[in-house]
């Protein structure tokens, strides 16, 4: 069943096609008439209001509308605490959660060695040196400064590119 009229059956009934399902009856509720469209037909059935059909049509239209809010709501709340954690091949929910409990933030974490990191319980050397990496490429480090000057000090790398016309010796 699908929610809409004429043109959304007809765009449903194709995709059916598309992918050579035919064995799949196609029908649709419009909302503002509550009326009833079959692909390949002109007009739409009109089931009288008190009818039981359109309740159980209206009744598994209005779930499919709860179950697909339901789905984005937990997809974007999910999608809004997501962290830098998350993008750690093979750190699950639990080895985060002993990361975060035991360093108190990702900030305190991604200053913490790797020798650190392997102090949390059921984190091994391995898995510590792909954190500290993902959390290293996470970040922009900040530039070292002079206090005295307030001029942004240069690492040895790009001071040697950029004096000698961006390439290096």
């Amino acid at each position: 069943m699908v929610d809409g009229g004429k043109p959304q059956v007809a765009a449903a009934k194709r995709a059916l096609d598309e992918l050579g399902v035919d064995d799949v009856a196609v029908c649709g509720l419009a909302k503002r008439l509550e009326e009833v469209w079959l692909p390949d037909e002109d007009d739409p059935v009109v089931l009288p209001r008190s009818s039981e059909g359109l309740y159980l049509l209206q009744r598994v239209r209005d779930e499919a509308h709860r179950f697909a809010i339901t789905y984005q709501r937990s997809k974007r709340a999910k999608s809004l605490k997501a962290g830098p954690l998350d993008t750690v091949p093979g750190l699950g929910d639990s080895r985060k959660q002993a990361l975060l409990k035991h360093f108190g933030s990702v900030k305190r974490l991604r200053a913490a060695t790797v020798e650190q990191i392997c102090e949390v319980p059921g984190v091994g050397r391995k898995t510590a040196e792909t954190v500290a990496a993902a959390l290293a490429g996470s970040a922009p480090a900040a530039p070292a400064v002079n206090t005295a000057t307030g001029e942004i000090i240069e690492d040895e790398a790009a001071g040697a590119a950029s004096s000698n016309g961006g390439t290096r010796p």
